[in-house]
């Protein structure tokens, strides 16, 4: 049997050892947490959704109608004519003709690549993807290969090679762990030479990219015949919790039959579904936060190039400094708490070794003054 105790020593000996934090009370830029008020830079609540007024109230109203618990998945009696409508405003937001409703973003990634392809069949995946497209394309059965980071021309030529009858090409829209976006145009490009399904996984870019945050496709001005497949999340800027997979109506309704992750699951609360709905409608009426989230991120990337720190390339709410050594990474970490800002240190294998990095994401809801404020502590804490 394996040495748990071991391992989990081994892992406290690496600095990669793993602790939960108690949070007592909603998401923001303040929080409450582990008994003490700390200044946030760890959220995905990019637009400060989460704890919306309007959100709560379509929550709370909702539940009252509908109970909490769903009791069913989809195809028994679970889908609610609060989920139908959600789904059907989530296809017209990301201009497709249909959208699905998933309980998570893994199990909606899960769901779909178990579903388009298996042994024999090929995926191709961007290295630095989500661990959910990584599982999904192991857990497939169909031959594997990863080509190197937002490299277009690596996926040409592994793609050209592959005599596989079935293609599927994965990437991330906006990287989670290095905030950049898909080199998606290109990507487009081969998979239509290719003959390839692509999949985007926006989780990071819905609400957030494009003029009206319809996310990384918007960004680039891509169509649904660019990319078939969209799967985003809810549980980001959206500010609730689930997922989605958007495309044609013969993609959807052919995962309603065959996504296993979909049918045989609890359907996520409808008290949910009618949260998303508001706060879906606040994300296509208030622009204006999108503009104010982009200033607020570039006065950190002004104050962190004046401070002579070098964050990595991206215009996202995903500001990452890499520090490299993981003890050194959680170390400043620890010190930026001893000052009551809780910023993530993100270490391997999370990121590959030697890029262990503090990761910033930015609200909304942030200040400018809360902005100086750990501008001013990095200044103090990092030598």
């Amino acid at each position: 049997m394996k040495d748990l105790a071991a391992e989990l020593q081994q892992r406290r000996q690496q600095a990669l050892y793993r602790h939960r934090r108690i949070s007592e009370g909603p998401q923001g830029p303040l929080m409450h947490i582990n008994g003490r008020e700390v200044l946030s830079f760890c959220s995905n609540d990019y637009l400060g959704l989460a704890n919306h007024p309007e959100v709560i109230h379509s929550f709370k109203r909702a539940a009252d109608v509908y109970g909490v618990g769903t009791g069913a998945a989809h195809l028994i009696n679970g889908h609610t004519q609060a989920h139908h409508a959600l789904e059907e405003e989530l296809a017209e937001f990301t201009g497709r003709e249909r959208a699905l409703l998933f309980s998570t973003g893994y199990m909606a990634n899960l769901g779909v690549v178990s579903s388009l392809i298996g042994r024999g069949d090929a995926v191709f995946e961007d290295r630095l993807n989500h661990a959910s497209l990584i599982d999904a394309g192991l857990l497939s059965g169909s031959r594997f290969s990863r080509y190197t980071h937002a490299d277009p021309k690596a996926l040409d030529q592994k793609i050209q090679r592959s005599t596989a009858s079935e293609k599927l090409i994965l990437t991330d829209g906006v990287f989670s762990m290095d905030g950049d976006i898909a080199p998606l145009p290109e990507l487009a490009n081969i998979a239509r030479e290719q003959d390839a399904w692509l999949m985007v996984d926006d989780a990071h870019g819905i609400g957030v990219l494009g003029e009206n945050g319809r996310g990384s496709l918007e960004h680039f001005g891509l169509n649904d015949e660019a990319a078939p497949i969209l799967m985003g999340t809810l549980g980001k800027a959206l500010g609730t919790a689930g997922a989605f997979v958007a495309g044609s109506h013969d993609l959807i309704e052919y995962l309603i039959q065959t996504a296993r992750t979909y049918i045989y699951t609890t359907a996520l609360p409808a008290a949910i579904a009618e949260a998303t709905r508001t706060s879906l409608k606040l994300v296509q009426q208030e622009n204006w936060c999108r503009l104010e989230l982009a200033n607020l991120i570039q006065r950190f990337r002004k104050g962190a190039d004046e401070l002579g720190l070098e964050l990595m390339p991206s215009e996202t709410p995903i500001q990452p400094l890499i520090i490299g050594d993981t003890f050194k990474a959680v170390s400043i970490s620890e010190q930026l708490l001893e000052q009551d800002i809780l910023v993530s240190a993100i270490r391997p294998p999370t990121v590959p070794d030697d890029t262990a990095r503090l990761r910033f994401t930015f609200s909304v809801e942030h200040t400018e003054e809360q902005v100086d404020r750990l501008l001013m502590a990095l200044e103090q804490t990092i030598q």
